[in-house]
């Protein structure tokens, strides 16, 4: 049987009876206590089973700094707020009722443990653990395609109950339903609101046997650094696993967690998604076997989806480090929250 691992400000306080203002809609505030700054906020109505929220969060908030807020009139007052900090923690505030309170106060005991070290998405045998198994918490790599818009692989982002990225600045920003997928493909758009970076051009023309390619996104995010990683690689076939025609087969090295992340052209052109690696093939292991979706579905695919993607020019060549720098702009680790870890 074959393997294939898939990658993978403050607001007055109205002088209102506290009925009067809840009436009107009031204003709130959170103080950031915690040691560290906040990259993005969600306040959702208590005691609410898979309650989503957007992040409140246009920029960062320094440890020691207030943000303020306010609340619809049509709205619930008890609030779960979830403030998302630097290192990846949460610090949660449950059933603060913001009428009565309106000050949150976020402390570092309010901040909770990390979470466990886990794989990353396609950990396993075969086609049916695209998915990425049944761990609550998996990471692979997305990156702009248009104006907030994002790319990834559909199993990046299966079954997750909440979507949060990071951005090359370390900010974090929170996709938004309904994701847009494709299974056949491996291939889903997310909408990503307020979410920073050039898109990436695609190019249209499919790539000759042995161009050079570079692939850049996120492996095994829970072992390695926390930053981007590149590699180098040539287009060694134009199709994938048993004659597979979505797919080129390509050298670039992938690891868990490159699942969704761009490999490009030595001009710095979009020329497919990384996707997955093939593994142990009976008794003799296959070396380096590795592939992505061709550009030209992808762009198919976008462009079924309602999303206008950027053609690229030719352009010069350029060397890795040239092509790094593109990709780097615009690619963003994602990290998906599986309905067994649920959003506030």
């Amino acid at each position: 049987m074959r393997r294939l691992l898939l990658l993978l400000p403050l607001l007055a306080t109205p002088t209102l009876a506290p009925a009067q203002a809840a009436e009107r809609g009031s204003a709130w505030r959170i103080v950031n206590r915690t040691g560290q700054q906040a990259v993005a906020l969600v306040a959702t109505e208590a005691d609410v089973t898979g309650a989503r929220g957007r992040n409140r969060l246009r920029e960062p908030v320094a440890d020691g700094a207030e943000k303020g807020f306010r609340r619809r009139a049509d709205s619930s007052c008890r609030l779960d707020v979830r403030l998302t900090l630097a290192d990846g923690r949460e610090a949660v505030a449950r059933g603060h009722d913001v009428c009565a309170q309106p000050l949150v106060s976020f402390e570092a005991a309010s901040v909770q443990a990390a979470a466990p070290a886990l794989p990353a998405p396609g950990r396993g045998r075969g086609r049916a653990e695209r998915t990425g198994g049944k761990e609550a918490v998996l990471t692979g790599t997305g990156f702009l395609v248009a104006p907030e818009r994002v790319m990834t692989n559909q199993h990046v982002v299966d079954g997750c109950a909440r979507i949060m990225l990071r951005a090359p600045s370390g900010f974090r920003y929170e996709a938004v339903p309904p994701v847009q997928s494709n299974r056949d493909l491996d291939l889903a758009v997310l909408r990503v609101p307020g979410i920073p970076g050039p898109p990436l051009g695609f190019r249209e023309e499919l790539p000759r046997r042995g161009e050079g390619v570079v692939a850049y996104g996120f492996p095994l995010n829970d072992l390695l650094s926390s930053d981007a990683k590149l590699t180098r690689g040539e287009v060694n076939g134009l199709a994938g696993i048993r004659d597979n025609p979505n797919q080129i087969q390509i050298s670039a090295p992938l690891q868990p967690g490159n699942s969704g992340g761009p490999l490009l052209d030595m001009r710095g052109r979009l020329v497919g998604v990384s996707t997955a690696v093939l593994r142990q093939q009976g008794r003799m292991p296959p070396q380096n076997v590795n592939f992505a979706v061709r550009a030209d579905r992808a762009l198919a695919f976008l462009r079924a989806a309602g999303v206008a993607p950027r053609l690229a020019a030719e352009g010069p060549e350029l060397g890795a480090v040239e092509v790094g720098e593109i990709a780097g702009r615009s690619v963003f680790l994602i990290r998906c929250e599986r309905s067994s870890n649920p959003p506030l």
